[in-house]
């Protein structure tokens, strides 16, 4: 796996791609006016607290109220303390109406829906997260080598005993920290020890609602989250971002410090590698495979559905290969979609039909290996025999899509707009419906020219019997400002 890192900054955003092997895997967006606030530790205030939920409504300063479930809440003085059996836990035994409360995001507010929150604290460094709420030590998943993982936390135990800190609260090993020594891990801790000294007394002196902790900005957490093993280089456009991260890194994370590169070039960074044409192809609904097929991608509010076609490509073999083949392609480029354009939640993915159960296993197996380079964690059910596999991908930000477009006002979001000859027909019926209730004249329509058109041409004869019906004279003006659904009747 060979990775570049685009940096693209300007002074109303930061843009961010991750690239494997030229083709876009990884676009992350931070605006000026709009940071996103994952991460971040606020002193809380509890504005409303639903027992029938077993969650609370938190204030925390931001535009929406946040919301915390009770599995989010970690127990005053819980670190250490043995499970045992006792009544099930209600929001109430831990939180009321009026209290102050520390809390971290742990998602984005997602269109109508406020941040998601914890009560589970925790900062992070390069190599490590600290919960001091917890004692427990881990190691990343994604570290799979069991020498190393017992290597690390050997290291860790040593660090913690040298800078005598057995009691501070627990850690989990980033993945980042893969071949690490004693010397990068002991340079975290103290870090660490500092950060959340700071954080701790911000929080004692707080009046709800304030901000107390906020993470790095985008470039900077580029270099502390992104730069792993099989990045090659991060560029960056901007000779201040650049600085600053040579800045970073030297201070934090000097191995970093090599990869960092300052593009000068004239033709603008995410052009000169496709990257731009990659974000508006991720905003469309159909993505073309290179064998002639496509998906289809649709999201919604309660799920996001892709649909797989053969479209021109009819193989060269018999029917059952052909389907195999588009459903292999499809499998590993929509693991690439759903990472750029970062669909999350519940996803449904309906596979061309497949007889043969060997296929459906391949195909499964395909998709499998396609996500398992996906950082978000996800879960796949196996193929059903309809074709329809079941995902889930967990979700922390809005979608690509979410962010970057709105509600189209014309047809609200639905995708499609009424006919002419629909609207038509609902104007009959209210020139109907206002005959009978008014004692006027004549009536005038304004409406779009489409519509307007289509009245006195092909609907010519339905108006002339309608006009008769009523008694009453029937105008028209074209409105170049409406939309082909809006239509108004002015009484004369």
């Amino acid at each position: 796996m060979s990775e570049e890192i685009l940096v693209n900054v300007t002074p109303m955003e930061t843009r961010v791609a991750v690239l494997d092997n030229g083709a876009t895997q990884d676009i992350h967006i931070e605006r000026a006016v709009n940071r996103g606030i994952v991460g971040n530790i606020y002193a809380g205030k509890v504005v409303r607290v639903l027992p029938g939920m077993q969650a609370a409504f938190v204030e925390i300063g931001v535009e929406r109220t946040a919301f915390i479930h009770l599995s989010d809440i970690v127990p005053a003085g819980a670190r250490g303390r043995e499970p045992q059996d006792e009544a099930p836990e209600r929001v109430s035994d831990h939180l009321r109406e009026g209290q102050k409360v520390v809390v971290q995001v742990t998602r984005e507010p997602l269109g109508s829906k406020g941040a998601r929150l914890t009560t589970g604290l925790s900062v992070s460094t390069r190599y490590l997260v600290l919960m001091p709420q917890t004692d427990h030590i881990g190691v990343s998943q994604l570290i799979e080598e069991p020498g190393e993982r017992q290597r690390l936390l050997a290291l860790l135990d040593e660090a913690l005993a040298a800078q005598q800190m057995a009691d501070a609260g627990g850690y989990i090993i980033r993945t980042a920290a893969e071949g690490a020594g004693l010397q990068e891990l002991c340079a975290d801790l103290r870090y660490l020890r500092r950060l959340w000294a700071a954080v701790a007394r911000r929080a004692e002196q707080a009046t709800a609602p304030e901000l107390l902790y906020e993470d790095l900005p985008l470039h900077l957490r580029t270099a502390r989250d992104l730069a792993r093993a099989g990045v090659e280089a991060i560029h960056v456009d901007s000779r201040e971002a650049f600085e600053a991260l040579a800045a970073f890194c030297e201070s934090y994370m000097p191995e970093v410090s090599g990869l960092l590169e300052h593009y000068t070039g004239a033709r603008p960074l995410f052009d000169l590698y496709g990257v731009e044409e990659d974000i508006q192809r991720a905003l469309g609904r159909q993505v073309d495979l290179k064998s002639g097929g496509h998906l289809i991608i649709d999201q919604t509010e309660a799920m996001t559905t892709i649909d797989v076609n053969t479209g021109s490509f009819v193989g060269r073999s018999n029917q059952a290969d052909t389907i195999l083949k588009t459903n292999l392609e499809a499998a590993t480029a929509l693991a690439r979609q759903l990472r750029m354009r970062n669909l999350g939640g519940i996803i449904i993915v309906d596979f061309i039909d497949m007889a043969d159960a060997e296929h459906r296993r391949q195909v499964h197996r395909a998709l499998e290996k396609a996500m398992a380079h996906d950082p978000a964690r996800n879960q796949i059910t196996g193929v059903s025999d309809l074709g329809l596999v079941e995902m889930t991908r967990k979700r922390t930000r809005e979608s690509l899509e979410r962010m970057l477009c709105e509600t189209c006002p014309v047809c609200d979001g639905r995708g499609v707009q009424k006919t002419a000859e629909t609207v038509c027909y609902e104007i009959f019926r209210e020139i109907m419906r206002d005959a009978k209730a008014y004692e006027n004249d004549a009536l005038m329509v304004l409406a779009a020219q489409a519509v307007v058109d289509r009245l006195l041409d092909e609907e010519s004869a339905n108006l002339a019997d309608l006009g008769e019906f009523v008694g009453k004279a029937i105008s028209f003006r074209a409105e170049p400002r409406y939309s082909q659904e809006q239509f108004d009747i002015i009484l004369l």
